[in-house]
């Protein structure tokens, strides 16, 4: 079976449990990610994101995320852009639901720079979220393939749908 497949097969899974779980409430979340590159040949990464969180709990929820990235290269190094699609797991230490959090992310990288194709992505991140929306995180993005990846800080926004 292709990788491609198996992707799209993964993502239609995760879509249909979304729908059938018993997912309390539901917040929009858009951001702006500020990155520094962990391989020589890019200067510095920037993106925006939206990410579709799902409140299992008051303490557990389940973020999908998608947006935009592009890495700019150094000297002749050319630059990098791609589209990350991801699913994971968000948990507050806080019994109330904002506060600190740990969040752990997979999904694909799909290039749309210099034939790059997709590759697996993955991303742990910790952050904190106030009660009013905003929200402040540091994490690192990592791709299965090359030794392309960022630590970036998130800075974002968040409404109750």
């Amino acid at each position: 079976m292709k990788n491609s497949t198996k992707f799209f097969a993964a993502a239609a899974t995760a879509v249909a449990l979304f729908f059938t779980t018993n997912a309390s409430a539901q917040k929009l979340g858009v951001g702006l990610n500020l990155g520094v590159p962990t391989i020589d040949g890019y200067n510095f990464a920037i993106g925006a994101d939206a990410r579709l969180q799902f409140d299992v709990s008051k303490q557990v929820s389940i973020p999908v995320t998608a947006g935009y990235t592009h890495f700019l290269g150094k000297d002749n190094v050319s630059d990098f852009g791609y589209i990350p699609l991801k699913s994971g797991v968000k948990i507050f230490f806080d019994e109330s639901g904002s506060g600190l959090y740990g969040l752990g992310e997979i999904g694909a990288a799909f290039g749309v720079t210099n034939s790059s194709g997709f590759s697996f992505l993955y991303s742990p991140a910790i952050g904190y979220s106030w009660s009013n929306g905003l929200d402040l995180g540091v994490k690192y993005e990592g791709f299965s393939k090359g030794d392309v990846g960022q630590v970036a800080l998130r800075v974002a926004y968040g409404f109750k749908l």
